[in-house]
């Protein structure tokens, strides 16, 4: 052990390797609510691909474990290290390459937050629209996790915004994928594998990134409705309006009392309203002109009125951001009312309204509470399941799941399989891809150094 410490200082320097004591418990875990945090026998921070290579030439040569971690934000478990492994942190590797604006690409290394890349971006006009409800969160966690957000409806997730990549194999040779270019047709999409496989094949070390014009004017609606079926049955309607949502969320009765009461925001609904809605439909337009804008706005609220909204309300400018912000910090909200688990399952938007009236008879059955919101616009839904018995959440999970799946959905739209959801991922989904999926493991990582123990055991 103390060679490889050796080694690995060789590589990125010594005062970059931390052992022991030095090895801090935030390196221990991510945000998943049900991992165990484990620190690794090593930290190393690289400064380059070159740097990363080395490290995982030792790690073959060793046939030590390796986990990447950018922010460690994630919520399953994927960065959570072994003991006896190798956790490389990608926080030295926070640069903004290059800004390209004729062709609308950042290039950028994988610690680099988004926050950092909104800032750039907008002051170039441009921007990048996956935004997953953390912008602290890194890009290389975001390719790692195929992460989503609320903007999907519109712009779709990070594999729809990744052009191209540079990673590092698990035996230390360096790759490209793609390019900024915009359409391929040579060979295997290595791009698209590598994105969503939570660092079990290849460490990303610098991503080509897809950007867009950045609209100047947003105005967003809220609609209350009588109860969840009736919101899952408006979504087709206004996803096929042809409006282009921006932003086309859901969100409980329980979790908008929470989220409001956390961020102190009063939206102005009158009592008799609110206490008659169970649901709440939050729709984000944008536009290039207000004329145009306006013309939306009045549109939308036309046909949330004609599919049964109690009411439709334009939220000043403050109170939408703070209502957006609010909502992508439910994960927050639901951890601190005492949250035993949070899933984001994903199915067809049209089954959205079977899959709340299975979700109320799963928890009704089996004594549990299950709140929470979502991406209408995409079918992705994101539950809070209050259930200390372990066993009685599992099984609750599960049927969630196998809900999900028998309506033609996936376990995870956007957080991943990770560590924490494997169980349900190995028994549900089909065994002939889960073979093939072993085989492509094999390929990128003969000796299964590469976060081992995600998405298989």
């Amino acid at each position: 052990m103390t060679d490889i410490g050796a080694r690995l200082g060789e590589i990125v320097g010594a005062e970059h390797v931390l052992t022991g004591d030095a090895v801090s418990a935030d390196y221990a875990h991510d945000e998943a609510l049900t991992a165990e945090p484990v620190l690794p026998a090593y930290v190393v921070r690289p400064a380059s691909a070159d740097e990363v290579a080395g490290v995982l030439g030792v790690a073959s040569q060793t046939r030590t474990p390796v986990t990447a971690r950018g922010s460690g934000s994630g919520l399953s478990g994927s960065a959570v290290p072994r003991p006896d492994g190798i956790l490389v942190s990608f926080e030295r590797m926070n640069r903004i390459l290059e800004i390209d604006t004729d062709n609308h690409v950042a290039v950028v290394q994988p610690g680099v937050t988004l926050s950092e890349l909104e800032e750039r971006t907008a002051e170039a006009g441009l921007v990048y629209p996956v935004y997953p409800g953390e912008l602290s969160s890194s890009l290389g966690g975001n390719v790692a996790t195929n992460a989503g957000g609320m903007r999907a409806v519109r712009y779709g997730v990070t594999r729809n915004n990744v052009l191209g990549l540079q990673a590092v194999l698990a035996t230390g040779e360096v790759i490209r994928t793609g390019g900024k270019f915009v359409k391929a047709s040579t060979g295997y999409d290595l791009t698209q594998l590598i994105i969503g496989s939570e660092g079990t094949l290849a460490l990303v070390t610098e991503a080509v990134l897809k950007l867009q014009p950045r609209q100047p004017h947003q105005a967003t609606v809220l609609a209350p409705f009588a109860d969840l079926a009736a919101v899952a049955r408006a979504v087709p309607k206004v996803v096929g309006s042809g409006i282009g949502p921006l932003i086309l969320e859901f969100i409980d009765a329980l979790t908008m009392g929470a989220i409001t009461y956390t961020a102190d925001l009063q939206l102005g609904i009158p009592d008799q309203v609110r206490d008659s809605s169970q649901a709440y439909l939050v729709v984000m337009l944008e536009n290039r002109t207000t004329e145009r804008l306006d013309a939306d706005v009045e549109a939308v609220g036309e046909l949330l009125g004609e599919l049964g909204a109690a009411d439709v309300y334009v939220l000043p400018g403050p109170s939408a951001r703070r209502l957006i912000e609010a909502r992508e910090k439910a994960f927050f909200t639901a951890k601190s009312a005492g949250a035993d688990d949070v899933i984001d399952t994903v199915l067809p938007r049209a089954a959205l309204p079977e899959f709340f009236a299975k979700v109320l008879e799963i928890a009704q059955g089996n004594q549990t509470l299950i709140v929470g919101c979502g991406h209408a616009g995409d079918g992705n839904v994101h539950l809070a399941v209050f259930q200390k018995d372990p066993d009685i959440r599992y099984r609750v999970l599960h049927a969630l799941f196998e809900t999900g799946i028998g309506l033609g959905g996936a376990i995870s739209g956007e957080h991943g399989i990770g560590r924490e959801k494997k169980r349900h991922f190995l028994e549900l989904e089909d065994p002939n891809k889960i073979a093939l999926m072993r085989r492509i493991k094999q390929a990128f990582d003969p000796d299964g150094i590469l976060n081992p123990g995600v998405l298989f055991d």
